[in-house]
């Protein structure tokens, strides 16, 4: 059930609204310090071979076992990850309870960029790289298709500057 009329939508003294979540793709997932989404989907996009017999494509079937320990490290109960904006900040939420982990408040950015790999392009993700001016100020992992994602956390901080310059 809902409690506002638009998804996301409530005055901005009023709780914390949920915008979206969306959970980070294998690509973001770490495994003893390093990502190896990332580094798997550098190995599937290599396209050297026969019409649908590619390295790539063999490499992608060989290493199914690891794919899933990956996959399920990503969604496990104790250590999922997932990014949620809200109508006040961009949280990473931790476990399946969504303990939070680090957040910024929409104001604290004024730009986005997404920084993408050959690994990161062949499952659709990106990380999103928030900054105030030139200066780092929050990075998110792997994003599920990035560019998506990166518009609605424009928007949401399009949105909560406007409404503290009105107010304020």
């Amino acid at each position: 059930m809902m409690m506002q009329a638009i998804a996301g939508v409530a005055p901005i003294q009023d709780r914390e609204v949920t915008v979206m979540t969306v959970w980070p793709s294998i690509a973001g997932v770490r495994l003893f310090g390093m990502r190896l989404g990332r580094t798997l989907g550098e190995f599937y996009a290599i396209e050297t071979g026969i019409s649908v017999l590619t390295i790539g494509h063999l490499i992608c079937l060989l290493s199914i076992p690891l794919a899933l320990v990956l996959y399920f490290k990503r969604i496990g109960p104790f250590v999922a990850t997932r990014y949620r904006v809200t109508n006040k900040r961009i949280i990473v939420e931790l476990g399946m309870a969504g303990k939070e982990g680090k957040s910024i408040e929409l104001n604290r950015f004024d730009t986005i960029e997404i920084e993408q790999t050959t690994g990161d392009r062949w499952f659709d993700s990106g990380d999103l790289v928030f900054k105030k001016g030139n200066v780092e100020t929050f990075r998110l992992d792997g994003v599920s298709r990035p560019e998506a994602f990166r518009q609605v956390c424009v928007k949401s901080h399009q949105a909560f500057v406007g409404v503290l310059a009105a107010v304020g």
